[in-house]
């Protein structure tokens, strides 16, 4: 029985007429396949057109057999390989899988490793196809710019292979000619057309003498390997590329060259100047004359192991001489990566608790207890770690500078860290919270209260009300604090 499909890649044709002679038990032995177009031999020499059984006249498929999903996706590789006997091999591996269900998990099937083996062949024709193909400028008779190229693949892969040359060149006119199949690119949609003439590749343009330069000056003598460089790039695509007739000039000339430069006289090494140093700190017991000084001093300093890990110092922001200054534990991730405070997700949070206040962000100075990011990693993520109270401690005189150059009225602490840092004594915040205390040797007055962090930490179910309390103590601290500092 002869079976003819009109297209020689047309898996969906090819499925429903193996469905039909798998319905009508016709064995893979009774069955001759012809897919090949004009002029590709397939066909059978002695046979008549009139002698074909045209699958039509078979019964229609009833019972389906299930098959693997990956024989599916093999025989959609092995539909584009050249070999004329793809189409009995495919048939016949679903005849057996039908029979033979052990089929499936026999690796060294000799049917199925031949048809894998097609199915490699064609994936890297595919691949030469992407590596290979070199464009040339031609401007058409319409005045437009287009991009040809010509190219002579193994396999019917031109179909399968142009949408990535459209996504990969989206943004240009381009055509790609083989002997079997073209295909164009307008800018928006592809078109096929049966196969060109080699006399249709378009001559050599500039670019192609700019590329033949560029590759002529990046060809390493020193790390040729010929054995290597044929398999990658084999012999019968050579004609093709215009770089093709350098290479064996310069592989000629390779261990020439390579002597040269293991003969070639050193280097004489160039003077370097002595480092400057970018972050000038001031000199031991010399507090920073400003803000601009303090942060240069705190991203030199090295009084606890924190600093050497983190990205840089982060130091506060705002304005000089407010009302309040908040005062939180140390950066976070996004702080430690920007260089400024309350920027990540507790940042965001009282951002938006201020908001609801009325409470101008621009009018408060935001700072932290701790200037660098202490932190554990987690593959690659930097999960936030609590600061020990020896490093709290080596960060608190530049605490104390800050708010001696920024001057604020009051301070506000947010969460146990600052408030022990600010008061020199451990603080119990829930027990202390939400009242302004005087303890402070300068007279800035403190107020106590969670840091937004601990309510992002808090269950779904407590968090409304604890953010509601939280709110309050922020109304609380920013309405009091005229009456503290008179108190």
């Amino acid at each position: 029985m002869h079976v003819r499909l009109d297209d020689p890649i047309d898996l969906d044709a090819f499925r429903r007429h193996a469905r039909q002679l798998l319905a009508a038990s016709v064995p893979p032995d009774r069955v001759e396949w012809n897919g090949e177009r004009p002029g590709e031999g397939a066909a059978d020499l002695f046979g008549e057109p009139d002698d074909a059984a045209p699958p039509t006249a078979l019964p229609a498929a009833g019972a389906r057999h299930a098959v693997p999903a990956s024989f599916v996706a093999l025989c959609g590789d092995v539909i584009l390989h050249r070999a004329p006997q793809r189409f009995a091999l495919m048939y016949r591996l679903l005849w057996r899988l039908a029979h033979e269900p052990a089929l499936r998990h026999d690796p060294l099937d000799a049917d199925m490793m031949q048809a894998q083996l097609m199915a490699k062949a064609v994936h890297r024709d595919i691949h030469k196809m992407r590596a290979f193909v070199r464009f040339t400028q031609v401007i058409g008779d319409d005045g437009l710019e287009r991009h040809v190229a010509w190219f002579e693949p193994d396999h019917h892969i031109v179909e399968a292979n142009a949408p990535f040359f459209a996504r990969r060149f989206a943004q240009m006119r381009w055509a790609i000619l083989t002997p079997e199949r073209c295909v164009e690119w307008n800018g928006e949609a592809l078109a096929f057309r049966d196969g060109a003439d080699r006399r249709e590749k378009p001559p050599p343009d500039a670019g192609e003498q700019l590329w033949l330069t560029y590759y002529e000056h990046i060809f390493n003598p020193a790390r040729l390997k010929v054995a290597m460089m044929r398999r990658e790039m084999p012999r019968r695509y050579w004609h093709n590329l215009p770089e093709a007739a350098l290479i064996q000039p310069l592989t000629d000339a390779a261990e020439a060259r390579s002597q040269s430069m293991i003969e070639a006289p050193p280097t004489v090494a160039r003077r370097i100047r002595a480092p400057i140093a970018l972050h000038l700190k001031p000199a031991a017991g010399v507090a920073p004359a400003d803000l601009a000084e303090l942060r240069a001093a705190t991203h030199a300093c090295r009084d606890c192991p924190i600093g050497a890990l983190a990205t840089q110092a982060v130091c506060g922001e705002g304005p000089l001489a407010p009302q309040h200054m908040l005062v939180g534990e140390q950066p976070g991730d996004q702080e430690d990566l920007t260089g400024r405070p309350f920027v990540g997700p507790a940042g965001q949070l009282l951002d938006r608790a201020m908001a609801q206040l009325g409470w101008a962000r621009d009018t408060v100075y935001l700072a932290n207890a701790v200037k660098h990011f202490k932190y554990e990693l987690r593959g690659k993520r930097r999960i936030h770690k609590t600061a020990a109270q020896r490093e709290a401690l080596a960060c608190a005189h530049w605490l104390e500078s800050e708010i001696s150059l920024v001057r604020p009225q009051g301070l506000v602490a947010l969460g146990a860290t600052a408030a022990r840092a600010l008061l020199g004594r451990p603080v119990a915040v829930q027990a202390e919270r939400g009242e302004w205390l005087h303890e402070r040797a300068d007279g800035k007055p403190v107020f106590v209260t969670l840091h937004p962090s601990a309510l992002l930490r808090l269950a779904d179910g407590e968090r409304a009300a604890a953010y509601a309390q939280w709110l309050g103590d922020l109304e609380r601290a920013r309405g009091t604090v005229s009456a503290a500092i008179a108190a």
